[in-house]
């Protein structure tokens, strides 16, 4: 696996690219759950922890800390401006897999922004971090969400049943959708 680098930026499109999340992106972040706390909240638990821009900060903190190897967060900014976070969560180095998590801003959404930004995601788990498995996880319902791994040729494996606690308290099932590299080789 080749090393990752601090400040790591990944150029999507003309005007979209990915920069690895710093603390000192906690403000804009966080102004962007709580603008959209409504419309994030539905799909997302952590929007009903995410209280105060100390509670970003801890995140931010946990994800970008020194021997964190799971973690990998980035900031989506759209034309200059900050419009979500994407990453991978659950680095596997062993098993040479992961997932990627992502969310967007309600007045961004239907633009390509998050299919795009996911691509250039599965790219570099592939190409640089020589990775064999890539996993999206989406609530069942969700089907801005899970037209993303559909629309970059993941397999659907099934759900996980009651694999996530929402803010309401409810249990929600999660589709699961895979890409492998040798899949991804023969349709890129």
């Amino acid at each position: 696996m080749k090393t990752i680098t601090s400040a790591l930026q990944i150029p999507v499109a003309e005007g979209l690219h990915l920069r690895q999340a710093t603390l000192a992106d906690a403000p804009a972040i966080f102004s962007l759950i709580d603008k959209n706390r409504n419309f994030l909240g539905k799909w997302l638990p952590f929007i009903a922890h995410s209280k105060k821009i100390a509670d970003t900060e801890a995140f931010l903190k946990a994800v970008t800390a020194d021997g964190n190897f799971s973690d990998l967060v980035f900031v989506v900014l759209y034309q200059g401006d900050a419009v979500g976070v994407i990453g991978y969560k659950g680095i596997d180095l062993i098993n040479l897999k992961l997932e990627i998590g992502y969310w967007l801003i309600e007045s961004q959404q239907q633009k390509g922004i998050m299919v795009r930004s996911c691509a250039a995601l599965v790219k570099y788990a592939f190409e640089q971090m020589q990775m064999n498995r890539v996993q999206i996880k989406v609530g069942v319902g969700n089907t801005r969400s899970n037209s993303i791994p559909k629309k970059l040729n993941f397999t659907f494996e099934g759900l996980e049943r009651d694999g996530e606690l929402l803010s309401n308290g409810q249990f929600h099932d999660l589709e699961v959708y895979s890409l492998l590299r040798r899949e991804w080789e023969t349709k890129s």
